[in-house]
């Protein structure tokens, strides 16, 4: 990443959360693991979107919530987010695929901020669907940016990802620091 200054971004969901086929409590959400990782192999700076109004605690109730706001088009206020990135180049934004995309918060992010000539790495986590069209939403959303191929992991296998993103970030041209991870 020499010469190259990266912001990692990310939503994530602690609490009950649907891995492997069942409900469990996490401790940490799977998508900021993952962040972490891309932070440990990038030396870039962390950005967790919080949103103004919580989710419910009940995974199901969630999921419900998540269908309502991207059935509505919802932008969810989000806290504490920064007055600009001008300074970054790059963005790596993280977040579980919620109903095919990324959470409305997501977005909410990212219609906050002028992307133009910034480059969009994504990456998200998930229980089978993949990226789902979640690229697609981003360069929409980013029209200014250039938004490069996403890296879906496994929310169930994401404590074992650090290889897989570490092939991914260099795949993406986006070496990671000497040792890291």
């Amino acid at each position: 990443m020499s010469g190259r200054t990266c912001l990692i971004v990310y939503y994530s969901r602690k609490g009950q959360n649907y891995v492997g086929g069942d409900i469990v409590d996490l401790a940490v959400g799977n998508t900021e693991v993952a962040a972490r990782m891309v932070q440990a192999a990038t030396g870039g700076d962390l950005l967790s979107l919080e949103t103004v109004r919580e989710y419910p605690a009940d995974y199901s109730e969630t999921t419900d919530v998540a269908r309502r706001e991207l059935r509505e088009n919802a932008r969810p206020d989000l806290k504490d987010q920064p007055e600009s990135i001008d300074r970054y180049d790059v963005v790596f934004l993280g977040y579980p695929n919620w109903s095919g995309t990324a959470p409305m918060a997501v977005f909410t992010f990212l219609e906050s901020y002028d992307f133009s000539g910034k480059t969009i790495v994504p990456f998200c986590t998930h229980e089978g669907s993949g990226m789902g069209r979640s690229e697609s939403d981003i360069r929409r959303a980013c029209p200014g940016a250039e938004v490069l191929g996403g890296l879906a992991i496994r929310g169930g296998n994401v404590q074992e990802a650090g290889q897989s993103i570490r092939r991914w970030l260099v795949s993406a041209g986006m070496a990671p620091s000497a040792g890291a991870m």
